[in-house]
């Protein structure tokens, strides 16, 4: 089993920086993980991933150019560093890790195992 525990959430104004990290633990990840959110009344979405040798990134348009994904996989480790900040960044930002090969790394149905999530929020 992989448990994933982020960190690295708070309050922050618009226009700031928030680094988010996840931590895997139980076994290696191997292969691509990602961040998605969910906002009070919305649907959980996705706001970015990175394949196993971090040379394939992935971003929701509403965060490309603000929002950028990184691994350590010596260290098992997965962030989101956030800059830039809007409002609407508002969510509980959860990771997320795949356990085998899947061509898509948009979708949740991609993932294999989820963490708790981590509350950020954006003061206007």
């Amino acid at each position: 089993q992989v448990q994933l525990t982020e960190s690295g959430g708070g309050l922050v104004q618009a226009g700031g920086s928030v680094r988010l990290s996840c931590a895997a633990s139980g076994r290696t990840i191997s292969y691509g993980m990602g961040w998605f959110r969910q906002a009070p009344g919305k649907e959980r979405e996705f706001v970015a991933a990175i394949k196993w040798n971090g040379g394939s990134t992935y971003y929701a348009d509403s965060v490309k150019g603000r929002f950028t994904i990184s691994r350590d996989n010596a260290k098992n480790m997965l962030y989101l560093q956030m800059n830039s900040l809007k409002p609407e960044d508002t969510a509980v930002y959860y990771c997320a890790a795949q356990w085998r090969y899947y061509s898509d790394s948009v979708g949740r149905t991609a993932y294999d195992y989820w963490g708790q999530g981590t509350q950020v929020t954006v003061s206007s």
